[in-house]
């Protein structure tokens, strides 16, 4: 089994920053890639950006690059979401991912944690 856990969001106002961080616990060696998604209210869930568990091939969703930035430590098996210049319209829940081969659907997900940036 691999279990992914978020933490770190929280209110913000426009402008400011958010760290996101998920845990991985289990069989991480299962893992190939770990993406982070969004679900705004009444809005379809999207891709925000992914990366290999290496650490290596990272991808942006168009409105959030140069902005956000994925990162993984192996060490401490944990995905982080840095989101920096935040916009209300980056208020969403926000779930990590993982994936167990390159190309593959992403089978494990994180429950969710709530960002909401104020204007």
């Amino acid at each position: 089994q691999l279990q992914l856990i978020e933490s770190g969001g929280g209110l913000v106002q426009a402008g400011g920053s958010l760290r996101l961080s998920c845990l991985a616990s289990g069989r991480t060696f299962n893992l190939y890639r770990v993406a982070w998604f969004r679900q705004a209210p009444g809005k379809e869930r999207e891709f925000v950006g992914g990366i290999t568990w290496r650490g290596s091939g990272a991808n942006y969703e168009h409105s959030v690059k140069g902005r956000f930035t994925i990162s993984v430590n192996n060490v401490k098996n944990t995905v982080y979401l840095q989101m920096n210049s935040l916009k209300p319209e980056d208020t969403a829940v926000y779930y990590c991912a993982g994936s167990p081969a390159s190309g593959g659907d992403y089978d494990y997900w994180g429950q969710g944690t709530q960002v909401t940036v104020s204007s």
